[in-house]
């Protein structure tokens, strides 16, 4: 039976490498225009569900539905219909050193569709306008900054204009000027667009500035502590584990 329709729900998800198991019992929802962050202490296990989600692992148990239709036990020819709805970009940026900004950007345009070189190429300076880097169609990663190559591979994962976009570590290694503009680049973008954005992240500073909702990977329990604004857990969550990492390793209700 489908579930209610939120843009992605999970179910009793467990992830699990062999016998060991990284988190078990997950349920949440994201909705429609969410900025949702998937947080928690570094080896809890953030990445790997971003993994589950868009399909990279499987679950040990448990289901993940996209529009209340069911992602985890669809057919491949299906599954390849919900991915291409999805952009993402990963931890490192993921873009090839040998090819320009443009060059990056256009691939997946190129490999997807049907549209001729010169619609590509205006919809490659579209997409780095977007994210700041219009001028820069040129340059190589190796040429600009860390801040720009984050920002030139969310361009990239929003070549073909996804549903939702999911974003590993964005602000990793990056300077606190730089993680600020990314951070104010993911808000446009949802704000701008209507995406429906979901963030790896434990940097406090960019979870109180762009997240509505959350999940927090407990790794004492090894399952979620809690979900929800971040700004209402950290100031009302019941579980002291969610207090203590999102009010920087204290618990302000501690006696």
């Amino acid at each position: 039976m489908d579930e209610p329709k939120a843009r992605i729900s999970v179910r009793d998800l467990t992830m699990a490498y062999g016998s060991f198991v990284v988190m078990e019992d997950l349920n949440f929802d994201i909705q429609e225009k969410d900025i949702f962050v998937i947080m928690g202490g570094s080896g809890c296990g953030k990445s790997t569900l971003l993994r589950h989600l868009i399909g990279l692992r499987e679950p040990a148990k448990g289901e993940v539905y996209y529009d209340g239709r069911n992602f985890t036990t669809t057919d491949p020819a299906g599954r390849g219909e919900f991915i291409r709805r999805l952009g993402v970009m990963y931890q490192s940026g993921a873009l090839w050193s040998s090819m320009t900004l443009a060059e990056n950007i256009a691939m997946p345009l190129e490999e997807n569709t049907s549209l001729d070189p010169k619609t590509i190429a205006d919809l490659v300076s579209y997409k780095l306008a977007l994210v700041g880097l219009s001028g820069y169609e040129d340059y190589y990663p190796s040429q600009v900054s860390g801040g720009m190559n984050k920002r030139a591979g969310i361009a990239r994962a929003m070549a073909l204009d996804p549903d939702i976009l999911f974003l590993d570590e964005p602000g990793a290694g990056l300077d606190p000027l730089s993680s600020r503009r990314l951070d104010d680049l993911i808000l446009r973008l949802r704000d701008s667009l209507g995406s429906t954005i979901v963030i790896v992240t434990h940097e406090l500073s960019s979870i109180f500035a762009v997240a509505n909702n959350s999940i927090f990977l407990d790794t004492a329990t090894r399952t979620q502590g809690a979900t929800g604004d971040p700004k209402e857990l950290r100031d009302h969550s019941d579980n002291p584990a969610v207090r203590v990492f999102l009010n920087r390793g204290e618990d302000p209700n501690s006696p």
